[in-house]
């Protein structure tokens, strides 16, 4: 179960410190990626970005980035930045806080970045006010469902379309049981928002 956004009225029982959106004039949206890199969608993603002249923030795993620190690097020489997505995604709200700020830190000997998205959003009170004190917490704005089997490709371009605007941070996700999905409306996000004048900026 998820929705594509998230209402105000959840959004009050995070941090004022947690990232939703970027507030800006121009016209600009945040592409972000979750739980790579893998060999096997990350550089389709790159390729398409750079194929659109995009740029975007890749939030990895731990346990993948130290598999694939090839991936990693590639990520940061194409201009796009990282985040900390946990060592091996793990749910804040069913872990025990010192075990859970220890899966960051190790994940952070990986991942050089003082951005960490929280997987499935998780994350407890106490919590997002130790973490807020390293790092900026980033939420979202749209989530694509593109990993969500019983959606179409179709319809997770439509979610992005339809709730997006200024200063959107977009999540897609760059992982196997995404992969169908995401490629297809990543690209259809990419020509729709290049036709409307929109530039794509990144997190930092």
């Amino acid at each position: 179960m998820y929705i594509s956004t998230i209402p105000k009225i959840i959004r009050k029982f995070y941090p004022k410190s947690a990232l939703w959106e970027v507030k800006t004039n121009k016209k600009e949206v945040f592409l972000t990626f979750d739980d790579g890199p893998i060999p096997e969608a990350t550089p389709l993603v790159l390729n398409l970005l750079n194929k659109y002249k995009a740029t975007a923030t890749f939030f990895m795993v731990g346990e993948n980035a130290a598999k694939y620190p090839i991936l990693v690097k590639k990520v940061l020489a194409e201009g796009h930045a990282i985040g900390n997505h946990s060592f091996n995604h793990i749910k804040g709200w069913k872990t025990a806080d010192n075990e859970y700020y220890a899966n960051i830190e190790k994940a952070s000997r990986f991942i050089n970045s003082n951005l960490f998205r929280p997987p499935y959003g998780q994350l407890k009170l106490k919590q997002a006010k130790f973490l807020d004190k390293t790092y900026k917490i980033v939420m979202w704005t749209v989530l694509s469902g593109d990993y969500d089997k019983k959606t179409s490709a179709i319809r997770c371009f439509k979610r992005v379309k339809n709730h997006s605007k200024n200063g959107s941070i977009i999540v897609f996700h760059d992982s196997l049981k995404a992969q169908k999905n995401m490629l297809f409306a990543l690209e259809e996000s990419l020509k729709y928002f290049i036709s409307e004048g929109y530039s794509f900026g990144k997190l930092v």
